[in-house]
Order: C-alpha cells, then structure tokens, then sequence
C-alpha cells in the first residue's frame, strides 16, 4: 500500500504533516512520535529574529476547538539552523520551514538563509496570520500582496515554495491562483479564522491581544469547502488543515482536494495521534481496494445540481 505523494518536487512518506504553531520545532515531540513516520513537520514560524510573542493569556479553549494569540513567538532563523534543524536531520524528519516576516525583504531574507541549510525540504510562506500587526494577513488578504512576496521569495530559493493562505477572505480561491501565478508549488490552508472570546465577569477579552485565531474541529467544514474551491481555480498541489481529528477528516479533505494534510489542534489532545490517523487510512484504503493514497485526491463526486463539478 503506497501511501506517499509529492508537493512539487518533495515527497513525503505519507500525507500526513504537523502543522505549524502546534509541534513546536519537532524536537519537542520526539520521546513520543518517531519523526520519520510522518510526512513531515512544519516547525513554528521564523522571523530573522527571535521574537517574544504576546503576553499572556495567549491560548482560550473554546467548545468545539480553540483560540490562540501566541503572536508568532520564535527563536529566530539562525539559531533554528544551528540548534534545532541538526536534531531533525539526525531525526530523520522531513521539515518544512514557516517563514514570517514584516516586510517582503525579510521573508526573502529568510528563505534565502533556509535555503543554504542543509536539510529543509519546503518552505512554508506564513501570509496569514491573523496575530500580527505587521506581515501575515497584511499580505495574504489580496493576490497582489500574494504575489509580490511568492516572486520575491521564488527569485532566492529553489526549495518547494507553500504559501499559507488565509480564511479571513472573500475569495480564497482568488488568492491561491495568484500564488500559483507568482511560482508556487503549492498552497496550504486554511490558517485559522479571526475571532473574540470574553470574559463576562470583567466584560474584556479573554485573550491579552483581544482576538485570536480560532482552530478546531468548528472551523472543519469551512475548511474543507475552501480547499474543494481552490481544487477548482489552480494546478497546483493543496496542502488542507481544519479541525482533523481523525482519518475520516484527513480522507474528507483529500476527497476535496488536498494532496496532503496537515494536523495542529488535535496534537494538543492527543500527541500519539499519528499512528492512529495512518492505521486508519491504511484501512480505508484496504477496504476499498485501492493501492496508492495519491488515487483518493480529488475524488468528490457532485451531481449538476449541488453546484460543482470534481472534474
């Protein structure tokens, strides 16, 4: 049973990746998830610098998911290099770097910088985070700020280029085909969806920067329905996260569209999720009698009626 598929010329072992902002830098997981079973692991967003994120409170639990405002704390790209990549190499994961930045330079810079380093094997353009008042959602909410910072990052590094796109648009769709337009290999989305909780006693927000980032099993089938709309506007592979907790959510959204998945919250709950989520996929496939992962993608049947067409 084949399991693995490819994101532009990277192939992963297996479609199964840690998402961003929710595994750390790997190394913080590897007592408990061999590292080399997963497709791979998307380490915490790098600026040039190190960076403190926002005081605390920073992380809301909410009844079908949660909120976070870490704001992209982070040890900075050079000592990411030079402490934490050789542990995943030695690991034998497959990383993929999120890169931040507040200026279209920096996110050229630090590409450049993951582009020398042995043992990245993508980069992952963080252009939506919603926690940040300078770079993330400033660039990914228009195709043109989409594509300005995919060209600058596309002409210093030959790596496989993910933007991370955000839901907090009107037409998502839209700003995955600039990206593919500006060089993409691929696109990842969702990030997670702006939004508010608050304390009714002291009638202030519960989070320290006022709104966050909302993740979780709640924000799943509006995920899953952007994915199915850029599998529609572009050719190039989708990388789907939202709410996965399960292989059926994993198989929902490569039914959708994505060639890979990838999976945040549901490490807060369970950390040795991974085994469970391949077990399934392997039945999933043994009971349906098909041999490579890769031959689900993109599979959804519609009828005239309900809008769509797969094709």
């Amino acid at each position: 049973m084949d399991l693995s598929v490819d994101i532009g010329s990277l192939r992963l072992r297996n479609p199964l990746i840690a998402a961003s902002g929710c595994f750390g830098y790997g190394v913080e997981y590897a007592d408990m998830v061999d590292l080399a079973t997963l497709g791979g692991v998307a380490v915490k967003g790098l600026f040039l610098a190190e960076r403190e994120g926002h005081d605390p409170p920073r992380i809301v639990e909410t009844p079908a998911g949660m909120l976070n405002a870490v704001g992209l704390q982070g040890i900075g790209v050079h000592r990411f290099v030079d402490e934490k990549l050789p542990e995943l190499r030695a690991q034998n994961a497959t990383v993929i770097v999120n890169v931040c930045g507040s200026t279209i330079d920096e996110y050229a810079e630090v590409s450049r910088i993951l582009g020398d380093a042995e043992g990245v094997g993508a980069i992952e353009l963080n252009i939506s985070c919603p926690n940040v008042k300078a770079g993330g959602m400033t660039f990914g909410c228009s195709a043109t700020g989409t594509r300005d910072v995919v060209r600058a990052v596309r002409h210093v590094t030959t790596l496989p280029l993910i933007p991370k796109l955000t839901p907090n648009v009107t037409d998502i769709a839209g700003i995955a085909v600039a990206a593919e337009e500006a060089g993409a290999d691929a696109v990842s989305l969702v990030n997670t969806f702006l939004a508010m909780a608050i304390d009714v006693e002291t009638r202030r927000p519960k989070l320290s920067n006022g709104v966050g980032g909302l993740s979780g099993p709640a924000i799943r089938p509006i995920a899953v329905r952007m994915v199915h709309e850029c599998r529609q506007a572009v050719r190039i592979p989708i990388v789907g996260m939202g709410g996965i907790m399960t292989a059926t959510d994993v198989l929902e959204f490569m039914i959708a569209g994505a060639t890979a998945v990838q999976v945040g919250t549901a490490n807060f709950v369970d950390p040795t999720i991974w085994p469970k989520l391949l077990a399934g996929l392997e039945e999933y496939l043994g009971r349906h009698d098909v041999a490579r992962v890769r031959d689900v993608i993109g599979t959804l049947e519609l009828t005239e009626a309900q809008g769509w067409s797969s094709s």
